[in-house]
């Protein structure tokens, strides 16, 4: 995400840029304090607020952040003030000059992901908006440091997998039901939805003192953009709408044509390079030969833990191969190595993609915070989920939508607001940021958004997958918007100078 040309050795931690920001386990700590023994660290305010020194650190990579760390207590249920209360956990990185008055808030992805334990992956795109500005991060209550709503599955067996397949429907509800157990103990679950998220950023841009706040968010977080800018206009100053989620969009409905049809034009890259399709043959029919063959005699494969290096073996499954392609598909630079792994696995080789597969299965049940996850979904899309004949063949079928419908049934939810599903309308300046293969926020999507806009700007990345902020000269656009408030007014030309990824054709890496 932050460096667009690496290579093989950084494949694996690049891939799982999953609904928006980069993936990171989820381990305690991600803003760690001094020692006990250290001295007192010095305290900063920051409006009504007293932060202290903190490191953002992410559970994968050598990427650290200093920052200062507080929390606000809001309450669980605002009708019921006196009730239990949460912690919003909120770092503040200061401007590095004199800052404006108007503050940075960055939203997070998933839904599920944490603000403080994701931004280190992504910091370097905000270093020149920071020149001027404060930036605001703060972890949407059920995730990271606020009251995080973690599930654990109750089986070995992943439940990604189980729902991937589609062929055990019973999994997917048994897993919601013990995760419903699990944080019930410290949770009312129907209050960790987008309408409650919306008025925790308000309490917190009140209790620093900011009039008015720019917001960037990417995938399921310019949902929260949208809804936050339609509830508190007089607030918002701009918002960058990075990967665009439209408040009419059911999560769920488009995820399989969606991944079809990123997949087809990725995969046309390799058809119509020579060294690609000579070596690799064709990328769409090695997918479905090898799941064809997954399907009907899953194999058993030896392969080595691509974390601890342990030696393992498990069975191929169908689930394995619909994770690999789906979180490949997210990134240029992952998807560019797709045609060789599947092209190792037609002719028997099976190695690196079950590791690369389980990889990616355990990061994301831990990058997500799958109880908040459910809470948003169910409160907000699973009334309107519907099965597509028209998918029933695609890679990720309809499988998801009966999980989540499964799931949902049983997972307590209040109603959404009447209005939700109405478009963001009026005078906002907004910056819509697209990929041009984004496997499940299609360009598309921000056209949509940008009708109801008149002074919305529309970028669209060439060559890119999910979250382009950090790409070529986009974190320098951003900053331009922010201060100038005039996206039709940036001069966009430096996007033409952004690359394709060429498709590897040998694990050594792309012909020269």
């Amino acid at each position: 995400m932050l460096n667009r040309s690496r290579r093989i050795a950084l494949m694996a931690f690049a891939l799982l840029a999953v609904f928006g920001w980069r993936w990171y386990s989820d381990r305690p700590g991600h803003a760690a304090s001094a020692p006990a023994t250290a001295a007192p660290a010095a305290v900063r305010r920051l409006g009504q607020l007293a932060f202290s020194p903190c490191t953002l650190a992410p559970g994968y990579g050598a990427q650290t952040v200093e920052a200062q760390c507080s929390t606000l207590a809001v309450p669980e249920d605002r009708a019921r003030p006196a009730g239990r209360k949460l912690a919003l956990a909120i770092a503040w990185l200061p401007a590095r000059g004199e800052a404006e008055p108007d503050p940075i808030f960055m939203l997070a992805g998933g839904p599920g992901q944490s603000a403080l334990e994701s931004f280190p992956g992504i910091a370097p795109a905000f270093d020149e908006a920071r020149k001027k500005r404060d930036l605001i991060l703060v972890d949407q209550r059920g995730t990271g440091g606020s009251n995080k709503l973690p599930c654990h599955a109750p089986a070995t067996t992943p439940v990604s997998d189980a729902a991937a397949d589609g062929d055990d429907p019973t999994a997917t509800r048994e897993f919601a039901e013990h995760c419903l157990k699990e944080v019930s103990t410290h949770a009312d679950v129907r209050f960790y939805s987008t309408t409650e998220a919306i008025q925790d950023l308000d309490a917190v841009r009140a209790a620093i003192g900011a009039d008015k706040i720019n917001l960037i968010g990417v995938s399921y977080g310019t949902r929260v953009a949208q809804q936050y800018a339609k509830r508190y206009p007089a607030h918002t100053r701009t918002a960058t709408l990075d990967g665009v989620v439209p408040n009419s969009l059911v999560l769920g409905n488009d995820f399989a044509g969606n991944l079809e049809r990123s997949l087809d034009r990725q995969f046309a890259r390799c058809a119509s390079d020579k060294a690609c399709a000579g070596k690799l043959g064709n990328p769409r029919q090695r997918l479905d030969a090898l799941l064809a063959t997954v399907k009907a005699a899953p194999p058993r494969v030896n392969y080595r833990d691509a974390i601890t290096g342990e030696a393992r073996t498990d069975t191929l499954s169908a689930g394995n191969v619909t994770v690999l392609a789906r979180m490949f598909a997210y990134s240029p630079q992952t998807v560019a190595l797709l045609p060789l792994v599947l092209n190792e696995a037609v002719q028997g080789r099976y190695e690196p993609l079950m590791a690369l597969s389980h990889l990616l299965s355990g990061a994301l049940d831990e990058e997500i915070t799958q109880g908040m996850q459910l809470s948003v979904i169910c409160t907000e899309d699973a009334s309107e989920l519907r099965a597509d004949p028209a998918d029933a063949n695609s890679l990720l079928g309809n499988a998801l939508v009966a999980a989540i419908q499964a799931q949902c049934a049983l997972w307590p939810h209040n109603a959404r607001p009447p209005d939700f599903r109405a478009p963001l309308t009026g005078p906002l300046p907004v910056l819509l940021l697209s990929g041009e293969f984004d496997p499940v926020t299609p360009a598309a999507y921000g056209d949509a958004v940008a009708k109801s806009l008149p002074n919305a700007r529309h970028l669209v990345v060439r060559g890119q997958g999910h979250n382009v902020l950090p790409v070529g000269c986009v974190p320098r656009l951003f900053a331009r918007f922010l201060d100038s408030a005039d996206g039709k007014a940036l001069d966009a030309s430096c996007l033409a100078t952004v690359p394709y990824s060429p498709p590897f054709t040998g694990f050594y890496g792309w012909e020269p």
